[in-house]
């Protein structure tokens, strides 16, 4: 499969006005993201790397996989992480009619408590959208600027790193996944992540 590891501007202009791609600061910040969990086998992983180095970010929950892992949901709180809407099935915008894709969101919003919002796959039609940043209260739609490609399993761990290593900067919003199909990179990859920029002086946050 061909990524575009990190995204242009031109791409950006595709999509929906008003969807937060990176995060505009002077200082070296790096936001983490996790999507697709609560995970037995990932998450615990994700959790335990993060906190050597006093990192927080911020994970994109299936309501799903919430109403599955209700412990693993809490620690996430509980540790200082922020956690989004990720649908309660991870049903894609772009090939989902609007109101059964609607309906799913608000179906996961009883589960995850939280204003933030990431589509599956990075697909949200324009109405999607605006009816999410109107609801009350309002979504906030997370997109991304550094895709990290954990999830394909075709390439290697190695690889996942060096799209990170190689895009991110102060402000970038950065993908992972905290998933079983995700684990074999992300492994990897996300520890040397976290050991790179912390060595260069980055800090770690959640999505304001």
């Amino acid at each position: 499969m061909l990524y575009i590891a990190t995204t242009p501007w031109w791409l950006r202009m595709l999509f929906p006005s008003k969807l937060t791609w990176r995060i505009p600061t002077k200082e070296k910040i790096l936001y983490l993201t996790f999507d697709d969990g609560p995970n037995a086998l990932a998450t615990p992983f994700v959790l335990d790397e993060l906190k050597k180095y006093n990192a927080k970010a911020t994970f994109f929950c299936i309501g799903n996989n919430v109403q599955q892992e209700p412990e693993l949901y809490k620690r996430i709180f509980l540790e200082g992480h922020r956690i989004g809407n990720h649908t309660h099935d991870h049903l894609n915008g772009f090939h989902t009619k609007d109101e059964v894709w609607l309906n799913n969101v608000k179906e996961a919003a009883k589960w995850i408590d939280s204003d933030l919002f990431r589509p599956p796959y990075g697909k949200i039609k324009p109405f999607q959208a605006k009816v999410l940043q109107a609801a009350n209260p309002p979504f906030k739609i997370i997109m991304w600027s550094v895709l990290s490609a954990d999830f394909d399993t075709q390439i290697s761990p190695q690889k996942c790193f060096r799209f990170v290593r190689k895009n991110a900067k102060q402000g970038s919003i950065v993908v992972f996944h905290d998933s079983e199909k995700a684990f074999p990179n992300l492994r990897y990859a996300l520890p040397e992540t976290l050991k790179y920029f912390a060595e260069r002086g980055y800090r770690f946050e959640v999505i304001p």
